[in-house]
């Protein structure tokens, strides 16, 4: 878990634009986090195996 700190510094609007720094909005993680979705990779993966997340599944083969 991210610290209040970090997050409220992720949250300001930076200086320039290469600074930004994307969380997850679940766990505030820094590292692994998909733009598309906004979560981290195992927030995604533990909510594509619960089946909250429309039309992605596990991938067997």
């Amino acid at each position: 878990m991210a610290t209040k700190a970090q997050v409220a510094k992720s949250n300001r609007t930076p200086k320039f634009s290469t600074r930004v720094v994307r969380r997850c909005e679940l766990t505030g993680r820094a590292r692994g986090v998909y733009r598309k979705f906004r979560i981290s990779r195992i927030m995604l993966r533990k909510l594509a195996l619960e089946g909250k997340i429309p039309g992605m599944r596990k991938a067997s083969w």
